[in-house]
């Protein structure tokens, strides 16, 4: 009889830490998950930001001969 209640609380026991490793390997993929979809957001914008400031130094290079074809000393 003492057997037998041992092993249901060995068993019991057993199930709870494997329910806790499965909470924490779940959590681990969560915010490995969250980290790159952050990642992934912050390289976004920094391309769109690349490109902006791209794009504004060609325009302004673009309309720099502008300037002096019109300039008369």
């Amino acid at each position: 009889m003492l057997k037998a209640l041992n092993t249901k609380i060995l068993l019991a026991i057993l199930a709870v830490l494997l329910a806790m490793a499965g909470t924490a390997a779940y959590r681990r993929h969560e915010s490995a998950k969250a980290a790159e979809l952050r990642e992934q957001r912050e390289y976004e914008l920094l391309r769109q930001q690349v490109e902006k400031d791209r794009r504004k130094h060609s325009s302004a290079a673009a309309n720099e001969g502008k300037v002096w074809q019109k300039y008369i000393p």
